[in-house]
C-alpha cells in the first residue's frame, strides 16, 4: 500500500483531492494530508479529512523534518503555498520565500529520498504582470476582452498557453512559483523522478475560504449571502477586469489522470484553467451571485490598480486536452450553484471566516 502524501493537505485543494483520492483508493493507498493550519478556516477541514479515512498531520514545509515524520512515501502532490499575490509588498518576504520555495525544495528532497512521483501545483501567476497587461484588449459593455491580434506568441482570445513569455517580474507569489518549478525540473532530471508541474488558473468551489487577494468567487459569494459590501479595485474601478474559474472536481480528474499515467506527463508544464467557456469579469460575477443568492450588496470603486493585479487571465487548455484528453467539464454556474449551497448548509461555523 503506497502512501500518498499531499502538503498543504487541510487547505481547500489539499482537502478536497485528499478526500476525493481516499474515497477512491479505499484499501490501495494510505493518504497523507500535512498541513499547518495557518490560513483561517483550515482547522475546519481536519474533521472531514479524518471522517473521511485521511490521515492527517500537523506539520509545515519548512521543516524537513515534519515530512520525513511521515515515513515512506510514494507519491507527493504539492498543495502548500502562501497564495497571496500581495505576499511581501506590505512587509517581510520570509514567509513567502520559506513556504513557496524552501517549502518546494523540503518536500524535493523526501521525493528524492523515496523515489517518489511529484505532482507540482503552481499557479498562472507565474507569468509575468507586465507583459500580460500589454497584450492587446477590446472593452465591451460588462469586460475585458483579448483579441487574436498578439505581437507576443502564445496568446489569443483563448486564453495563453504555455509558450508564453516569462521574462520580467510577476510578484514575489509568482516568482517563488516559478523558482520552484525551475527546481522541480533540475530535481526530475537529476535525479531521474517522474513529475509533472501544472500552472493553475483561479480554483473554486465548497469549503475555499476566500479572502480579498485569493479565492475571488468565494469572497464575492460569501458578501452577498452575508450582506458585505464590495469593491471593484484597480483598472478605473469598473469591475470589467477578467479571469476563468476551475471548480476543483475538475482539478481531481486531472490529478487522477496524471497518478495513473505518470510515465505519460513527466516533465510536462501544463496550464490549467477554467478557460473561456467558464470565464467572468467581477461585473458578470456580481450579477451572476444576485442570480444565485437573491441577494445584492453594495458595490464601490476603487480605481487605482494593487501591485500585480491584471486586466484579464484566461487559460488555454489546449496542452493537456492534446494530452490526456482533459477538459473541464462543470460550468460556472454549477461552480457558484455548489459554493453557494456550501456556505448556506454551513453557513454559522462560516460567519467568523467569510461573514467578517
Amino acid at each position: 500500500m503506497r502512501t500518498i502524501l499531499l502538503t498543504g493537505g487541510a487547505g481547500f485543494v489539499g482537502s478536497n483531492l485528499a478526500i476525493r483520492l481516499k474515497s477512491e483508493l479505499a484499501g490501495q493507498a494510505r493518504v497523507v494530508a500535512l498541513d499547518n493550519l495557518k490560513r483561517r478556516g483550515s482547522e475546519l477541514n481536519v474533521p472531514r479529512l479524518l471522517k473521511a479515512g485521511v490521515e492527517y498531520v500537523h506539520g509545515d514545509v519548512r521543516q524537513l523534518a515534519d515530512l520525513e515524520a511521515v515515513g515512506e512515501v510514494g507519491v507527493i502532490i504539492d498543495c502548500s503555498a502562501e497564495p497571496s499575490v500581495l505576499a511581501g509588498f506590505s512587509g517581510s518576504p520570509r514567509y513567502v520565500v520559506d513556504t513557496n520555495l524552501n517549502g518546494t525544495t523540503n518536500c524535493l528532497e523526501l521525493a528524492r529520498r523515496y523515489h517518489a512521483d511529484f505532482i507540482f501545483l503552481s499557479t498562472s501567476r507565474v507569468y509575468p504582470t507586465a507583459a500580460i497587461n500589454g497584450l492587446n484588449f477590446r472593452e465591451t459593455g460588462s469586460r475585458f476582452e483579448w483579441t487574436d491580434d498578439q505581437k507576443l506568441p502564445g496568446a489569443s482570445s483563448r486564453g495563453l498557453t504555455e509558450e508564453f513569455t516569462l521574462e520580467g517580474n510577476r510578484s514575489l507569489y509568482g516568482a517563488t512559483k516559478f523558482c520552484s518549478e525551475l527546481l522541480v525540473r533540475e530535481y526530475l532530471e537529476m535525479y531521474g523522478l517522474r513529475g509533472v508541474i501544472n500552472r493553475c488558473g483561479v480554483i473554486s468551489g465548497p469549503w475555499q475560504m476566500g479572502k480579498a487577494d485569493q479565492g475571488v468567487v468565494v469572497l464575492w459569494l460569501a458578501s452577498h449571502l452575508y450582506g458585505r459590501p464590495l469593491n471593484y479595485i484597480g483598472f478605473g474601478g469598473t469591475g470589467k477586469q477578467v479571469r476563468d474559474a476551475l471548480h476543483v472536481d475538475d482539478l481531481y480528474e486531472l490529478v487522477r489522470l496524471q497518478l495513473n499515467d505518470p510515465g505519460l506527463h513527466s516533465g510536462q508544464v501544463y496550464n490549467v484553467g477554467g478557460g473561456p467557456q467558464n470565464s467572468f469579469s467581477l461585473l458578470e460575477l456580481t450579477e451572476a451571485c444576485a442570480r444565485v443568492t437573491g441577494k445584492r450588496v453594495p458595490v464601490g470603486t476603487v480605481p487605482e490598480n494593487r501591485p500585480a493585479d491584471i486586466r484579464c487571465y484566461l487559460t488555454d487548455n489546449s496542452k493537456i486536452f492534446r494530452a490526456a484528453g482533459w477538459a473541464p467539464k462543470k460550468s460556472g454556474e454549477q461552480l457558484l450553484e455548489e459554493t453557494a449551497r456550501w456556505i448556506r448548509d454551513n453557513q454559522e461555523a462560516l460567519r467568523p471566516i467569510l461573514g467578517s
